[in-house]
Protein backbone atom coordinates (compact mmCIF):
# COMPACT_ATOMS: atom_id res chain seq x y z
CA UNK A 1 0.00 0.00 0.00
CA UNK A 2 1.43 3.52 -0.81
CA UNK A 3 0.58 6.23 0.94
CA UNK A 4 0.24 9.71 -0.31
CA UNK A 5 0.07 13.25 1.61
CA UNK A 6 -2.44 15.53 -0.02
CA UNK A 7 -2.85 19.01 1.21
CA UNK A 8 -6.51 19.85 1.10
CA UNK A 9 -7.28 23.87 0.90
CA UNK A 10 -10.68 24.57 2.07
CA UNK A 11 -12.69 28.29 1.94
CA UNK A 12 -15.11 29.11 4.86
CA UNK A 13 -15.77 32.67 5.64
CA UNK A 14 -13.28 34.09 3.83
CA UNK A 15 -10.50 32.04 5.98
CA UNK A 16 -8.32 29.35 4.18
CA UNK A 17 -7.69 26.14 6.21
CA UNK A 18 -4.81 23.60 5.56
CA UNK A 19 -6.50 19.74 5.81
CA UNK A 20 -3.60 16.44 5.73
CA UNK A 21 -5.68 13.96 4.06
CA UNK A 22 -3.75 10.63 4.00
CA UNK A 23 -4.95 9.04 0.73
CA UNK A 24 -4.84 4.89 0.14
CA UNK A 25 -3.30 3.74 -3.10
CA UNK A 26 -3.16 0.36 -2.88
CA UNK A 27 -0.79 -1.89 -4.95
CA UNK A 28 -2.02 -3.54 -7.79
CA UNK A 29 -1.44 -7.60 -6.94
CA UNK A 30 -0.18 -10.82 -9.79
CA UNK A 31 0.58 -13.93 -9.71
CA UNK A 32 1.80 -16.32 -12.08
CA UNK A 33 -0.13 -18.24 -14.03
CA UNK A 34 2.01 -21.58 -13.23
CA UNK A 35 0.06 -23.78 -16.67
CA UNK A 36 1.41 -20.45 -19.49
CA UNK A 37 4.93 -19.60 -18.09
CA UNK A 38 8.27 -21.37 -17.84
CA UNK A 39 11.50 -21.40 -16.01
CA UNK A 40 14.17 -22.84 -17.99
CA UNK A 41 18.48 -22.80 -17.67
CA UNK A 42 20.96 -23.93 -19.82
CA UNK A 43 24.12 -24.85 -19.35
CA UNK A 44 27.54 -25.78 -21.46
CA UNK A 45 28.49 -29.39 -21.56
CA UNK A 46 32.03 -30.36 -22.50
CA UNK A 47 32.32 -26.77 -23.93
CA UNK A 48 30.67 -27.82 -27.19
CA UNK A 49 27.00 -28.30 -26.88
CA UNK A 50 24.59 -26.61 -24.52
CA UNK A 51 22.26 -28.70 -22.10
CA UNK A 52 18.78 -27.43 -21.13
CA UNK A 53 16.91 -27.61 -18.05
CA UNK A 54 13.39 -26.42 -16.76
CA UNK A 55 11.63 -26.61 -13.34
CA UNK A 56 8.39 -27.62 -13.78
CA UNK A 57 7.16 -26.65 -10.13
CA UNK A 58 7.29 -22.77 -9.15
CA UNK A 59 5.37 -19.82 -8.27
CA UNK A 60 5.39 -16.32 -7.57
CA UNK A 61 3.63 -12.55 -7.38
CA UNK A 62 4.32 -9.69 -8.55
CA UNK A 63 3.29 -6.01 -6.81
CA UNK A 64 3.08 -2.91 -9.30
CA UNK A 65 1.47 0.94 -9.23
CA UNK A 66 -0.63 0.09 -12.13
CA UNK A 67 -1.68 -2.73 -14.87
CA UNK A 68 0.86 -1.32 -17.63
CA UNK A 69 4.10 0.52 -15.91
CA UNK A 70 5.98 -1.91 -13.48
CA UNK A 71 8.78 0.47 -12.52
CA UNK A 72 9.19 0.10 -8.84
CA UNK A 73 7.40 -2.84 -8.53
CA UNK A 74 8.43 -5.89 -6.20
CA UNK A 75 8.52 -9.52 -6.97
CA UNK A 76 8.95 -12.36 -5.29
CA UNK A 77 9.43 -16.03 -6.64
CA UNK A 78 10.69 -19.55 -5.67
CA UNK A 79 11.20 -22.80 -7.62
CA UNK A 80 11.17 -26.25 -6.68
CA UNK A 81 14.57 -27.98 -6.74
CA UNK A 82 13.20 -31.65 -7.05
CA UNK A 83 10.99 -30.24 -9.86
CA UNK A 84 13.97 -29.88 -12.13
CA UNK A 85 13.91 -31.75 -15.77
CA UNK A 86 16.32 -32.17 -17.86
CA UNK A 87 14.92 -34.71 -19.69
CA UNK A 88 17.86 -37.32 -18.24
CA UNK A 89 16.75 -38.94 -14.92
CA UNK A 90 20.56 -39.78 -13.63
CA UNK A 91 21.59 -36.45 -14.98
CA UNK A 92 18.58 -34.63 -13.00
CA UNK A 93 19.22 -36.78 -9.67
CA UNK A 94 22.49 -36.33 -9.82
CA UNK A 95 21.40 -32.49 -9.86
CA UNK A 96 19.58 -32.63 -6.84
CA UNK A 97 22.13 -34.63 -4.52
CA UNK A 98 24.58 -32.55 -2.47
CA UNK A 99 27.14 -32.23 -5.63
CA UNK A 100 24.94 -29.99 -6.62
CA UNK A 101 21.49 -28.16 -5.58
CA UNK A 102 21.53 -30.67 -2.83
CA UNK A 103 17.84 -30.77 -2.65
CA UNK A 104 16.70 -32.23 0.33
CA UNK A 105 18.85 -29.95 2.35
CA UNK A 106 18.14 -26.49 0.50
CA UNK A 107 14.10 -27.49 -1.61
CA UNK A 108 13.49 -23.76 -2.79
CA UNK A 109 15.67 -21.49 -5.18
CA UNK A 110 14.34 -18.20 -4.21
CA UNK A 111 14.68 -14.55 -6.03
CA UNK A 112 13.43 -11.18 -3.59
CA UNK A 113 14.00 -8.25 -6.13
CA UNK A 114 15.32 -4.87 -4.65
CA UNK A 115 14.40 -2.78 -7.70
CA UNK A 116 12.55 -2.68 -10.66
CA UNK A 117 13.82 0.14 -13.36
CA UNK A 118 12.41 0.84 -16.68
CA UNK A 119 14.63 1.48 -19.32
CA UNK A 120 12.40 1.51 -22.10
CA UNK A 121 8.26 1.64 -23.05
CA UNK A 122 9.06 -2.38 -22.66
CA UNK A 123 12.27 -3.16 -20.95
CA UNK A 124 13.08 -3.21 -17.49
CA UNK A 125 16.21 -4.22 -14.96
CA UNK A 126 15.41 -6.04 -12.50
CA UNK A 127 17.58 -6.47 -9.60
CA UNK A 128 17.59 -8.77 -6.09
CA UNK A 129 18.74 -11.54 -4.46
CA UNK A 130 18.75 -15.24 -5.63
CA UNK A 131 19.01 -18.18 -2.90
CA UNK A 132 20.59 -20.94 -4.26
CA UNK A 133 21.89 -23.68 -1.73
CA UNK A 134 21.54 -21.94 1.33
CA UNK A 135 23.68 -19.25 -0.48
CA UNK A 136 22.40 -15.59 -1.54
CA UNK A 137 23.39 -13.04 -4.19
CA UNK A 138 22.30 -9.84 -5.64
CA UNK A 139 21.75 -10.46 -9.50
CA UNK A 140 20.85 -8.14 -12.34
CA UNK A 141 18.01 -9.61 -14.89
CA UNK A 142 16.74 -7.96 -18.13
CA UNK A 143 13.05 -7.84 -18.35
CA UNK A 144 10.90 -7.38 -21.43
CA UNK A 145 7.29 -6.59 -20.90
CA UNK A 146 4.96 -8.46 -23.80
CA UNK A 147 1.83 -6.45 -22.88
CA UNK A 148 -1.13 -7.24 -21.17
CA UNK A 149 -4.85 -8.51 -22.40
CA UNK A 150 -7.56 -10.32 -20.90
CA UNK A 151 -8.05 -14.11 -21.47
CA UNK A 152 -11.06 -15.59 -22.86
CA UNK A 153 -11.76 -16.23 -19.02
CA UNK A 154 -11.75 -12.73 -18.29
CA UNK A 155 -8.31 -13.04 -16.50
CA UNK A 156 -6.45 -9.83 -16.57
CA UNK A 157 -3.25 -10.56 -17.58
CA UNK A 158 0.89 -9.58 -17.74
CA UNK A 159 3.56 -10.79 -20.07
CA UNK A 160 7.11 -11.06 -19.56
CA UNK A 161 10.20 -12.19 -20.77
CA UNK A 162 13.35 -12.60 -18.24
CA UNK A 163 16.55 -13.56 -18.96
CA UNK A 164 20.02 -13.50 -17.36
CA UNK A 165 23.30 -15.62 -16.41
CA UNK A 166 24.73 -16.31 -13.25
CA UNK A 167 27.91 -18.20 -12.37
CA UNK A 168 26.97 -21.81 -10.39
CA UNK A 169 29.93 -21.61 -8.49
CA UNK A 170 29.24 -18.75 -6.79
CA UNK A 171 26.22 -20.35 -5.15
CA UNK A 172 28.08 -23.58 -4.20
CA UNK A 173 27.34 -25.68 -6.91
CA UNK A 174 31.47 -25.99 -7.62
CA UNK A 175 31.57 -29.60 -8.42
CA UNK A 176 34.13 -29.63 -11.40
CA UNK A 177 34.65 -33.25 -13.01
CA UNK A 178 37.07 -32.96 -16.14
CA UNK A 179 37.68 -35.67 -19.14
CA UNK A 180 40.73 -37.60 -18.97
CA UNK A 181 41.50 -34.89 -21.95
CA UNK A 182 40.74 -32.36 -19.33
CA UNK A 183 38.00 -30.31 -21.19
CA UNK A 184 35.61 -29.77 -18.50
CA UNK A 185 32.44 -31.36 -18.45
CA UNK A 186 29.87 -29.01 -17.16
CA UNK A 187 30.18 -25.21 -17.68
CA UNK A 188 29.96 -22.54 -14.97
CA UNK A 189 27.93 -19.95 -16.77
CA UNK A 190 24.15 -20.59 -16.28
CA UNK A 191 22.02 -18.43 -18.45
CA UNK A 192 18.77 -17.94 -17.27
CA UNK A 193 15.45 -17.93 -19.16
CA UNK A 194 11.56 -17.52 -18.09
CA UNK A 195 8.81 -16.73 -19.98
CA UNK A 196 5.87 -15.91 -17.12
CA UNK A 197 2.41 -14.25 -17.48
CA UNK A 198 0.93 -13.18 -14.38
CA UNK A 199 -2.72 -12.78 -13.69
CA UNK A 200 -4.43 -9.67 -11.66
CA UNK A 201 -5.56 -10.15 -8.44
Amino acid sequence: MLEHLLVIHYKYNKFYYSVLKIISVMATKWVIDPTHSEVNFKVKHLVISTVSGTFTNFEGSLESNSESDFSNGSVNFSADVNSIDTKQDQRDEHLKSPDFFDAAAHPKITFKSTSFTKKSDDEYTLNGDLTIKGITKPVSLDVEFGGAVTDPYGNFKAGFEVTGKISRKEFGLTLSPVTEAGSVVVGDDIKLQASVQFVKQ
